[in-house]
């Protein structure tokens, strides 16, 4: 790291969080991630469980769950818009106002899907209005992923960053975690006709009380401080006389990062498809395929998210010691190595095997999931950061997640088994093992001198922070402005 006096940064110019102000800042994203994917984990589980039945009443069985999917999907390819739009203007006001937009628009689809009349009423209207939410939904969704790690990850110190960020991952099974236990708890007390008749709308009314919840949270936080910095610095390029124009962030992006963006794209192939194949087709594997219980996936998938939730900042903090690719590469290989074992466990049609299954596959999810806050963010220059990152992470999701459950459930349907769906997962663990050989190691990166690319006076410009750039300094008084430790 160059030195205060020779290089002002964010570390100097502000005193750094304390461990008691980024516990607040982790916990505003966590809860606020946690909403969010109940929503959207939410919907999954009900396209898997009933929304064949209430949306699309005249189809197949199996052609049913097909289409329930398909506006399961549908939220996915709303996603890339949502990061688009969300990343300029997060790059441009910031990431708190975003974050709190996004939870709003998250929270009132959910709720409204609550509200909606079955096919039964409306007849093909209500697929509709099924769709329009999910877009909601998914653009919402789209545009909080990056604000919620930049947040934490702008605020921590380098030496940290990856146990720090891996905190808002963990709003993925904790809202999983969430959802998949409120329809487990409903499941088991209301009869199927129950259930299908009004039981499934209170998981989605229920979403209303936790927005409110996680907008009480989210306000109470500060902007990033690497953020404030680099539009300070954007302010002063402005005044100058012979100042050009800034280039827009997305133009940005795709100019000076298309690299980093490709890398991340790759990175997700594997964690995507995976976590989808592990969480939600193995309620169509075992239903349908297998003719268990409901109950017996929801209650699998219930204790596989509790691992997983306590797995996440463990894979998040060994990456800060060994780096953020090794621990990326062993989950990638991981869940590419026990896909076949997975489904072979679920065969034997008994609980405890079934919730083996499940967990170790999303233990070995977890070490990719969780450098991945820190990873993606660390790619990236910060006035382009929130771009970067949600474009790299969301237009992957169009072809890894959004397709995932109808694939693996047309490969079931075609070949009557799931050779070909582990086949599928493998792939994409490639896909991913060929991304990371093509990245640089981050670990070591201050998020404040990640290249500018319009300011070649900033070390790293051009996009690239030179080689050892962003290691912690030691600890100093907090007089010589330096940045200081945070401690757990």
């Amino acid at each position: 790291m160059v030195p205060p006096s020779s290089s002002p940064s964010a570390s100097s110019a502000a005193a750094p969080p304390t461990a008691r102000s980024l516990r607040r800042i982790v916990a505003a994203s966590l809860v606020g991630t946690t909403i969010e994917w109940y929503d959207f984990f939410l919907y999954g589980s009900a396209a898997a469980l009933v929304f064949n039945t209430l949306f699309f009443p005249d189809s197949d069985p199996l052609v049913g769950t097909l289409l329930s999917f398909l506006t399961y999907a549908v939220g996915f390819a709303a996603r890339p818009v949502g990061a688009l739009v969300f990343g300029h203007y997060g790059d441009r006001i910031g990431r708190k106002k975003l974050l709190v937009i996004s939870l709003l628009m998250m929270g009132g689809a959910t709720f409204a899907i609550g509200l909606l009349p079955t096919h039964a009423t409306v007849g093909s209207f209500a697929p509709v209005l099924l769709t329009t939410l999910r877009l909601v939904q998914g653009f919402a969704l789209g545009g909080e992923w990056g604000g919620a790690v930049l947040l934490v990850s702008e605020h921590g110190d380098a030496r940290r960053r990856g146990f720090w960020a891996s905190w808002p991952q963990t709003g993925a099974p904790a809202g999983q975690l969430l959802a998949t236990g409120v329809l487990a708890v409903l499941t088991a007390l209301l009869t199927d006709s129950a259930f299908e008749s009004w039981g499934w709308r209170v998981p989605f009314l229920l979403s209303g009380v936790l927005v409110v919840v996680g907008l009480w949270v989210r306000l109470a936080v500060d902007e990033s401080p690497v953020f404030k910095e680099a539009r300070d610095r954007a302010e002063a390029r402005k005044q100058q006389a012979d100042a050009a124009d800034e280039e827009p962030p997305l133009p940005a992006v795709l100019r000076h990062h298309w690299r980093d963006v490709l890398v991340a794209m790759g990175a997700r192939m594997a964690e995507n498809i995976s976590f989808y194949v592990l969480t939600a087709f193995i309620l169509v594997y075992l239903t349908d395929h297998l003719d268990l219980s409901q109950q017996t996936g929801l209650n699998a998938v219930l204790l596989a998210s509790a691992v997983h939730f306590c797995v996440i900042p463990l894979w998040g903090g060994l990456s800060d010691r060994v780096g953020r690719r090794p621990v990326y590469l062993l989950g990638a290989l991981g869940v590419g190595a026990w896909i076949f074992p997975f489904f072979a466990l679920l065969d034997t049609g008994n609980f405890a095997l079934i919730a083996l299954a499940v967990t170790v596959g999303l233990v070995l999810h977890g070490a990719m999931y969780a450098p991945q806050a820190a990873f993606f963010s660390e790619l990236f220059a910060t006035r382009m950061r929130y771009s970067g990152a949600s474009i790299g992470a969301q237009f992957s999701s169009v072809a890894a997640g959004a397709p995932a459950p109808m694939i693996a459930t047309a490969l079931l349907a075609a070949f009557d088994g799931s050779a070909m769906v582990s086949l599928y997962v493998i792939a994409a663990a490639l896909l991913t093992v060929v991304a990371l050989a093509c990245a640089d190691e981050t670990r070591h990166r201050d998020l404040n001198e990640v290249g500018e690319p319009d300011d070649p006076a900033r070390p790293g410009a051009g996009g690239r922070a030179p080689e050892g750039a962003g290691e912690t300094a030691p600890p100093s008084s907090a007089a010589d402005g330096s940045r200081q430790p945070v401690e757990p």
